[in-house]
């Protein structure tokens, strides 16, 4: 199965499903524990639990099955120091979890298969066992597709296109990671500022206070009688600032930072992906080149020694067979290439995730500072009472 590349937009592939996966209240067992999911497909209107080494066989079943189409990376079982029931482990871990199986979910060919459909739909125990059972012995895309007899005239017809838009994504991929570590930066400030203004808060209301040792001391002037009145006032309204500044960290945090996982997601499948085709169908090219060499060679070394016509025949038949072994895996290879062709079609669609990403940026940068500003205008006039009347105010 194929897609047209012309007609593919982010919000047809955003359409064709959408994938909430919640974690469950982990299970102790008489040894040890365990996590599960819940997992919920709009499109199959179904709703399963699945273990992390449910979604493990899956990508191995995927990687078997579609050899020649992005197939993201799991996010890791566990981190080294990291206790396994760590709670932002857990989240972090769901969230991509969900990232995973929503861009599988939306691939145009994969989202075809039974095996999505098998992973979002069957319930019952020993899910495990049962997948492996039904999909272990499943060809893989080139021997079920239409359009393998035709992956030459389907395959670019100038060999330096894979290396160029290899090239091209893997300079995307490292911008796109830049501009991730940059969103997350001014996620951990704006973390850090709504830190600061707590703390701020806390200290100036504890400066409000009129600590009762003090009540009787000739020391406290009216000045300061009026700038602690002020500061109990003023603590009320840094809570503002405080709430703003949260409500900006999660709106980045859902908006610009799992945009760009999901978009980095992508792009590091496809660099996989041209791997596995540079690796893969090139070993199997040049082990079976290999071999119709060294056939050839006995069969010039034999005719050399005066074999017996028998012995020449059965390895011309050999010689025969290899040659049609050979031309399948050049058949393998056009297919393998015109796969990656659409694959990069398809990054290029996700791409427009760039510019949503950018924008909700912007958004949240705006409407978060425009907040601010009227938090800060309410809080200034309480300020300007506090001072006294002859000192100036400086702007």
């Amino acid at each position: 199965m194929a897609f047209n590349e012309n007609s593919l937009t982010y919000e047809s592939l955003v359409a064709s499903d959408e994938i909430k996966i919640e974690l469950i209240p982990e299970k102790k067992g008489l040894f040890i524990k365990h996590v599960e999911y819940n997992v919920t497909s709009k499109r199959f209107r179904s709703e399963v639990v699945r273990r992390y080494n449910d979604f493990v066989v899956f990508h191995e079943l995927l990687l078997n099955r579609f050899p020649y189409r992005i197939i993201p990376k799991l996010p890791p079982k566990k981190i080294v120091g990291v206790f396994p029931g760590d709670l932002n482990f857990l989240e972090n871990r769901r969230k991509g979890l969900r990232r995973w199986l929503t861009l599988i979910s939306r691939h145009p060919v994969i989202n075809q298969d039974s095996i999505l459909q098998f992973f979002l739909t069957q319930t019952g125990s020993d899910f495990n066992s049962r997948f492996k059972e039904v999909f272990k012995n499943v060809p893989d895309e080139f021997m079920t597709s239409e359009y393998s007899a035709n992956a030459k005239e389907l395959a670019p017809q100038n060999n330096n296109e894979f290396a160029a838009s290899r090239e091209q994504i893997r300079n995307i991929y490292s911008g796109i990671q830049k501009i991730e570590q940059i969103a997350d930066q001014v996620d951990l400030r704006s973390q850090g500022y709504s830190t600061d203004m707590d703390e701020l808060k806390s200290v100036l209301a504890d400066l409000s206070v009129n600590n009762e040792s003090y009540i009787n001391s000739n020391c406290e002037n009216n000045v300061w009688i009026d700038i602690r009145k002020g500061l109990a006032i003023v603590s009320k309204q840094f809570e503002q600032v405080s709430c703003k500044t949260n409500g900006h960290s999660n709106l980045e945090q859902e908006n610009v930072l799992e945009k760009l996982n999901i978009l980095l997601n992508v792009l590091a499948g496809h660099q996989d992906l041209c791997e596995r085709v540079e690796k893969g169908v090139a070993h199997e090219h040049q082990a079976a080149l290999s071999k119709l060499v060294s056939l050839k060679k006995r069969q010039i070394q034999g005719v050399l020694k005066g074999t017996s016509a028998e012995s020449v025949a059965v390895l011309e038949k050999r010689m025969l067979q290899q040659e049609n072994v050979i031309a399948s895996v050049e058949l393998r290879t056009a297919f393998s290439l015109y796969c990656v062709r659409c694959e990069t079609s398809l990054v290029y669609v996700y791409l427009e995730l760039l510019a949503q990403v950018l924008n909700s940026f912007v958004s949240v940068q705006i409407s978060t500072h425009s907040q601010l500003a009227e938090v800060w205008k309410l809080i200034q006039p309480t300020i300007t009472k506090c001072l006294p009347k002859s000192c100036p105010i400086n702007l």
